[in-house]
């Protein structure tokens, strides 16, 4: 069984080679709920390999849709008729699942999607959505752990405020929105290069929005939408997370299919730890020949430093020269991991949403266990960078966001073996 397997690293290396990067989990299975707005065979090409592509695949199956996926293709044939129930089963392994609602109700007027599950980061209400559906004439609520939306005489444009930049949110509105009648504004939407991949989809389908990657959004509903062909933007968070094992490990990787623009902070933040940062023709090189200077750091929404970096960035900071302090703006819970990191020798103090950290010249190795993603990530980073041998528990959390990670890693000279 998945969650009990188990990575094995035995650090001291340093990395040194080429990878590629592949599609972003945040944006293709964005884009896999989004291909119920229109009935046909959409597919979308450079998809990752993840655990969470097969999850939503299934979700969609469910729905009444034929998924078919071939190396980094999938083509979803929609009917005319779909589903409108996303049961607990599937939502509670990942939350992008919740990405169904807006595309339902705007679709077939009505949903009942299971509150979802995925990573132990945080509590990411469901407010913001369910108030978005609300401002464009739905009725919604939650009840036996479903989120119930009905909108039987169709939704109607509105000027829609959001509290927090949520990413959620912004996409559920925005794909709601393009076949309700009328104008919709989202105001203080989200600028993550995902949302503005998933309007570019949206604008293929045949839709009318405006002001992506800017905080105020502008869609005009249209009466129907058509499949399309479109392909994922590549993932920025793994290409972060090469470029900080890049530093960590004094390595020297050269990431190619990367978008260095969609990661501008985050590489300026390598840069001042002391790593050489070179933009190529088709991605990015991080080279690192001395130990790290020690970065403080605050995660915010997009262009920010991104929440999903965290874990990396205070693993960088735990073997760094130096004292610093990286504060977490997004995600309560994001923490949770740093307990292993203290397990594998990091000096770290964490006082609520902020993690002071006095780095050390090397980690030791220990038995650790992933709580999330990007946490399992971050401690195979740390891994790298420990004496002796680390075993990360719960793999099946880094294979939801990262394909074939352990093969790559050994492809760049890394220890690593998966049991």
């Amino acid at each position: 069984m998945a969650s009990l397997d188990r990575f094995r690293v035995t650090g001291g290396t340093r990395l040194h080679g080429e990878v590629t990067v592949t599609g972003a989990k945040n944006s293709v299975l964005k884009l896999m709920a989004a291909s119920l707005l229109a009935a046909g065979k959409s597919t979308i090409t450079n998809v990752p390999e993840i655990a969470d592509v097969e999850i939503m695949s299934d979700l969609l199956t469910r729905l009444g849709c034929a998924v078919v996926h071939e190396n980094d293709c999938i083509t979803i044939d929609v009917p005319e008729v779909l589903g409108y129930r996303a049961d607990y089963d599937l939502v509670r392994k990942m939350r992008a699942s919740i990405n169904v609602l807006g595309p339902l109700v705007a679709r077939i007027g009505k949903a009942e999607v299971a509150l979802p599950g995925g990573d132990a980061i945080g509590s990411r209400g469901l407010d913001f959505h369910i108030k978005g559906l609300e401002s464009l004439g739905a009725s919604a609520h939650i009840e036996h752990g479903y989120v119930i939306a009905n909108a039987t005489d169709g939704l109607i444009g509105a000027s829609v405020q959001l509290d927090f930049p949520s990413v959620g949110a912004t996409e559920n509105i925005m794909s709601a929105a393009v076949l309700a009648k009328g104008v919709t504004t989202i105001d203080n939407a989200a600028r993550e290069p995902d949302i503005v991949d998933l309007g570019e989809f949206l604008l293929s389908m045949g839709a009318k929005i405006e002001g992506l990657g800017t905080p105020i959004i502008t869609i005009t509903g249209v009466e129907r939408l058509n499949p399309t062909t479109h392909a994922t933007i590549p993932d920025r968070i793994i290409t972060g997370t090469w470029a900080f094992a890049a530093a960590m490990t004094r390595g020297d990787i050269t990431i190619h299919g990367a978008r260095a623009r969609d990661l501008e902070l985050p590489l300026e933040k390598l840069a001042s730890a002391g790593a050489i940062v070179t933009t190529t023709a088709d991605g990015v090189r991080v080279q690192m020949d001395s130990r790290p200077q020690a970065i403080d750091v605050a995660t915010l929404p997009y262009p920010g430093f991104p929440t999903d970096l965290l874990p990396m960035v205070i693993a960088l900071n735990a073997i760094a020269e130096g004292h610093s302090l990286v504060t977490e703006n997004v995600f309560e819970s994001r923490f949770m991991f740093v307990n292993e990191l203290i397990r594998l020798g990091a000096q770290i103090a964490v006082d609520g949403h902020h993690a002071s950290i006095d780095g050390v010249p090397e980690l030791s190795g220990a038995p650790v266990e992933a709580t999330d993603i990007r946490a399992g990530a971050g401690l195979i980073l740390a891994a790298l960078v420990s004496e002796g041998e680390t075993t990360i528990d719960q793999a099946f959390h880094v294979d939801r966001g990262y394909p074939n990670f352990a093969e790559q890693l050994r492809s760049l000279g890394a220890q690593v073996s998966r049991e």
